[in-house]
């Protein structure tokens, strides 16, 4: 990680002067592995319980439809304090409110282990999702605080590096804590949910110690670096506004903020619907519990450099659109084509290509949004995209439990969910080009250009 950091600032160009690239390299290394960490975190607590249901729904008498559809209604608790979550992290600073965000989670994620049948279920999913509600574009919106835009597509991408790397490390501690079997009067997969709850609680009271809400309290920047980055991202706040300065409520309206969530949704159907139930589809393949998490750690291992990779060339060239489109229809293809497939190894270099597809879509795509939004506007635009996006969470695990009741078979639950990135794809290839993602000139001081990408 420390060498991904390293690399943040743009590669090689000598106009970069010598104060850009140090308060780059400063603020990424600052900021960074703890917001990694942060997001590890969430989504570990967010999709362990598919290694959970490997016990879990035979203990409690769980169909694949019931299973699905507690899987996804978290996102309807997200659903409903997304927007609220981020306006309120946009008033009070993302120090205080992310550390909230944390303890909440981790609190409900550890109650987790003591459901004792569907409703319980059901009802402490969608309570976790309206605790972690507003994490993720919170996120988003604070690197947008902090980041000039031609840094963003690779400084998104090596943050969210952070899902895979959770889902690799979670695949392996979640199979051996699952191996453990009962112990204290608890299943192993109740201690599952418990031993996984409690670093989301402990990072939360050190987000509130360590965290800075803004460049202009970072003390730990020198006085020439904070004044930089406050006139470059200053001055590329006032080139957003000089095109078209948004209001909450004409984001909340405007067309384009809406086909960015579409193809959010597209892509969230298809991501959760696979990982929520990769480790069930692992187990058809016929081995046991401990190699399942070696197995199902591999899309997600492939996915983490394809992140960084497409993020980096997307910096290095300037275009985002067709970058987002291309990680798209890779997801789609590699999920789809599964259900021409048999042999388990061809199925899980498909998944795992399908699953580099779909990692590699968000560090371009959300440069999208954070190209032509600003302050309060920004903060609504992430959440309504994240919020209404985030329900294809809800839909893929639905489809995949539903088609796995009915048929026998994820093969055909694959291809279903693979609908939802060949979507995105088509919107985002006919969203075209924005001009807020051109160059503009250099308002910030000599040296390096800036842009609004």
């Amino acid at each position: 990680m420390d060498s991904a950091l390293a690399h943040a600032s743009p590669a090689a160009p000598p106009f970069i002067d010598k104060i850009e690239r140090e308060t780059m390299r400063r603020v990424a290394r600052r900021l960074i592995p703890l917001l990694m960490v942060c997001y590890f975190a969430a989504y570990l607590d967010r999709v362990n319980v598919g290694f959970a249901a490997l016990t879990m729904n035979k203990s409690l008498g769980f169909s694949s439809a019931i299973f699905g559809i507690g899987g996804g209604i978290f996102f309807f608790g997200y659903f409903l304090f997304e927007i609220p979550s981020n306006l309120i992290l946009s008033k009070v600073g993302a120090r205080r409110w992310i550390a909230r965000i944390l303890i909440t989670w981790g609190v409900i994620s550890g109650i987790t282990a003591f459901v004792t049948g569907t409703w319980s279920f059901l009802g402490i999913r969608f309570l976790l999702g309206l605790a972690e509600a507003g994490f993720y574009p919170g996120i988003i919106l604070y690197l947008t605080w902090w980041f000039p835009s031609s840094y963003r597509s690779r400084i998104i991408g090596i943050f969210m590096t952070a899902i895979p790397i959770s889902i690799v490390t979670g695949s392996l501690v979640s199979s051996q804590i699952i191996r453990l079997g009962a112990w204290g009067g608890l299943e192993g997969w109740q201690w599952l949910f418990i031993l996984e709850a409690v670093p989301a609680v402990i990072l939360g009271f050190v987000v509130l110690i360590y965290l800075t809400d803004g460049p202009e309290q970072a003390s730990w920047l020198e006085p020439e670096q904070r004044d930089w980055l406050v006139r470059r991202l200053a001055a590329e706040r006032a080139q957003r506004e000089a095109i078209r300065h948004y209001s909450l409520g004409e984001t909340l309206r405007n067309t384009r903020v809406w086909l960015l969530t579409l193809v959010y949704f597209g892509q969230n159907v298809s991501g959760y619907g696979l990982v929520l139930f990769l480790p069930q589809i692992v187990s058809r393949f016929g081995v046991g519990v401990g190699m399942n998490g070696v197995i199902s750690a591999l899309p997600f291992a492939a996915a983490a450099i394809a992140m960084v990779v497409w993020g980096r060339h997307s910096d290095r060239t300037g275009e985002r659109n067709l970058h987002a489109a291309a990680a798209c229809f890779l997801n789609f293809a590699g999920l789809a084509v599964c259900v021409f497939l048999q042999d388990p190894t061809l199925m899980m270099i498909a998944l795992i290509l399908g699953q580099m597809g779909n990692s590699a879509i968000a560090p371009t795509f959300w440069t999208l949004p954070t190209a032509m939004l600003s302050g309060t506007a920004a903060a609504g635009g992430i959440a309504l995209i994240n919020a209404v996006g985030n329900l294809g969470g809800f839909l893929g695990p639905y489809l995949m439990g539903v088609i796995k009741d009915g048929t026998g078979s994820f093969s055909l639950g694959l291809l279903a969910i693979a609908m939802g990135a060949l979507v995105s794809t088509i919107v985002l290839v006919a969203l075209g080009h924005d001009r807020r993602l051109e160059e503009v000139p250099d308002t910030a001081g000599k040296g390096s250009p800036v842009t609004a990408r």
